[in-house]
């Protein structure tokens, strides 16, 4: 048990030595318990965490407290993520951003990308690669992950969020993704493909 703990406590302060003298950290994400989970992870590996479940919230707290290391959601439930970063970079402009897209919408990233932000990460994004993305150093590129998603499982999870956004009503979920209702309930009957 000994050796377990102090592993622990030398990678813990590994991460803390990777992120530096100002450990603030705000996430932006209107998915509840994905923020809170990411939260929970990236305060385990040193960070003194903040969280917004909105565009207004993200912008509130950005202006009171610009923080180091930013991760914020492109797509939220009262606007766009773009606008959580300028109110960041009109603060402060040494904050590093990682930008996450559900939706896999390249041109918005890379626009993301031009307002200020360090990269950007297709959701559902790994604890571990975001807190990749955040403590790389200039000219550093991130290792793609070992095993991704599969194609079957990316189409899945785009499947299962917009069936959610549209309170699981089939009948939108189907109109929404140009599919008809039996092939969309023949895919909701099925497991997750890995």
């Amino acid at each position: 048990m000994i050796e377990k703990s102090t592993a622990a406590s030398s990678t813990h302060t590994a991460d803390a030595d990777l992120i530096g003298a100002d450990r603030t950290l705000l996430i932006v994400d209107d998915d509840g318990p994905f923020l809170r989970r990411l939260a929970r992870a990236m305060e385990a590996r040193g960070f003194a965490v903040d969280i917004a479940e909105s565009v207004a919230e993200g912008i509130a707290k950005a202006k009171t407290r610009p923080p180091k290391h930013a991760v914020i959601d492109l797509r939220l439930g009262d606007g766009s993520g773009l606008d959580v970063i300028e109110a960041i970079r009109g603060r402060r402009d040494d904050t590093r951003m990682i930008v996450l897209t559900g939706y896999g919408n390249i041109a918005t990233a890379v626009n993301a990308v031009k307002l200020g932000a360090l990269d950007y990460l297709a959701k559902p994004a790994d604890a571990d690669d975001i807190f990749a993305a955040l403590v790389q150093r200039q000219g550093e590129r991130v290792e793609p992950p070992e095993n991704p998603m599969s194609a079957d499982r990316v189409r899945w999870e785009h499947i299962q969020r917009v069936y959610e956004m549209c309170d699981r009503n089939v009948s939108e979920t189907a109109r929404r993704l140009n599919m008809h209702r039996r092939t969309l309930q023949r895919i909701l009957a099925k497991r997750a493909p890995k």
